[in-house]
């Protein structure tokens, strides 16, 4: 894995030049996002930043423990179902990233419990990380669902909608949002399409792609997609750790992968190491906010907006006249 250049410009614009074949087809557009405090609320619940935000209003004592329970929950499926505590100290930016130390060994007899994973990370043990990493995979791309009893499951279910409840519905927004945004939001074929729907209601045949870049550690931060709901719209392929790498690097390899001449990039989230990455990169940059009146939350935040920001770098695409030419 190649280290990002040092030599990007921190400010540019880019307007996209597709040849006339290319313009019939509406660009894949690449939503970059942050997941504490900008998919999720986890941290401003623990800390209790979330409630002092809306001046005595929120029930302090009743936010942190709930970001007690999300806390613990995370932990006890991490440890018991994903080998967080064999891996715990060999995080990797991504799932696929030992790749090409994995054979294709048949797993479901593998005895996880006795293979000597230790250090130092040789390709031995790289080997036995790269068994785990696709055992994680699996039960990524199956659901919690399969791996947790029914007690577990109701108990997830409940704390989930508590949290919903009591943050205003910001994670059923999010959801709903990245729905929109992997195009999983089917369009009434029967409803007239106006300036004032046409981001909002962009139907399936959009090709647009959800990536998760956190800083949080991989395994942990798996667990947390699963458990809030969005690995339906994020596929652990497109789940990245920067906990060592940092962002930058992270947006590099994401502009390597998708990179094409109808990409647009855009990241959203609530730190100040996305927006300069995202700056470095050239990319548009949604700020998230949790308080109240902010202008970029959940509810609130829409394609359309995420649009707007994304038109600002690559100028405007006529989604009215992609119709009309399909």
């Amino acid at each position: 894995m190649n280290n990002v250049s040092d030599g990007s410009s921190t400010h540019c614009s880019i307007t996209m030049e597709p040849s006339t074949g290319a313009r019939k087809n509406r660009p894949t557009n690449v939503y970059i996002w942050d997941m504490d405090e900008t998919l999720i609320l986890l941290k401003s619940l623990l800390d209790g930043t979330y409630m002092q935000a809306f001046g005595g209003s929120k029930d302090s004592r009743q936010g942190i423990e709930i970001g007690k329970r999300w806390e613990k929950q995370i932990l006890q499926v991490c440890d018991d179902h994903f080998f967080y505590e064999q891996i715990e100290d060999y995080n990797e930016p991504f799932l696929l990233s030992l790749n090409e130390f994995d054979d294709g060994k048949d797993l479901s007899d593998y005895d996880f419990k006795d293979d000597g994973l230790t250090f130092p990370c040789d390709d031995s043990n790289k080997r036995k990380l790269a068994y785990r990493h696709r055992a994680i995979a699996n039960k990524y791309s199956k659901g919690l669902h399969n791996v947790l009893d029914h007690n577990m499951i109701k108990q997830w279910d409940d704390l989930y909608k508590l949290t919903d409840i009591y943050t205003d519905g910001w994670l059923s927004s999010a959801r709903a949002l990245l729905d929109q945004t992997s195009g999983r939001n089917k369009t009434d074929a029967s409803q007239p399409s106006s300036s004032e729907n046409k981001y909002d209601n962009m139907d399936t045949k959009c090709k647009d792609i959800n990536v998760l870049v956190t800083s949080g550690s991989l395994i942990p931060s798996l667990v947390k997609c699963m458990l809030f709901h969005l690995d339906d719209q994020i596929v652990y392929e497109n789940v990245y750790s920067s906990w060592e790498v940092g962002k930058l690097q992270c947006f590099s390899w994401i502009r390597e992968r998708f990179s094409g001449p109808l990409v647009r990039f855009c990241v959203i989230g609530d730190g100040m190491e996305e927006c300069d990455a995202a700056e470095r990169m050239c990319w548009p940059f949604v700020k998230m906010d949790f308080r109240p009146k902010a202008p970029h939350r959940f509810p609130g935040l829409t394609v359309r907006i995420i649009e707007h920001y994304m038109e600002v770098i690559y100028g405007p695409f006529n989604y009215a006249d992609d119709e009309k030419e399909q």
